[in-house]
């Protein structure tokens, strides 16, 4: 396993990724781009880069085609490897034991209901979609200094009433 890789993927994770994950990451590691650089080439959120990576979201025949430029990997590679459909929550152990992702369903447990309450009132009765969705991530620093991290999630409003 590459170093860059070594980084990025653990081993209890890297064991639930499709094969493509590790062509993916180690061509990045090699070109020494971040998510960022290449969600710019894709001209998708950094996020759904990531997600194609980890063979959480499906990479469109455009998005193959940037990916091979952007990481000097052949077409026809991409194309044999990247086919199916994502696998999504199955990283993965529950609940999680990276710390990152741990603090992240943390959050959700300790806050879960009042964003359902206030969600609720707001809203009426339903659900936040996971589907008609996005999400990005930003650094913020305060006056001292100290980096603070921003999610913002944004899903479309789907009411029961609809069901």
């Amino acid at each position: 396993m590459s170093e860059g890789r070594i980084a990025t993927l653990h081993p209890t994770v890297a064991g639930n990724l499709p094969p493509y994950s590790a062509t993916l990451f180690d061509a990045k590691a090699a070109a020494g781009l971040t998510f960022e650089d290449i969600a710019n080439h894709l001209e998708r959120s950094e996020v759904a880069c990531a997600a194609i990576f980890y063979g959480q979201a499906t990479a469109s025949k455009e998005d193959m085609r940037r990916l091979s430029e952007v990481l000097a990997l052949p077409m026809n590679v991409l194309e044999k490897q990247m086919v199916g459909f994502p696998d999504r929550g199955r990283a993965g152990p529950m609940p999680p034991v990276e710390p990152l992702i741990y603090r992240l369903y943390e959050v959700v447990q300790n806050y879960g209901y009042a964003y359902k309450a206030i969600l609720n009132e707001k809203f009426g009765d339903g659900i936040m979609s996971a589907i008609s969705f996005s999400t990005k991530v930003e650094k913020e620093v305060d006056e001292s200094g100290a980096a603070w991290a921003v999610i913002t999630l944004r899903g479309k409003w789907l009411p029961f009433s609809r069901f």
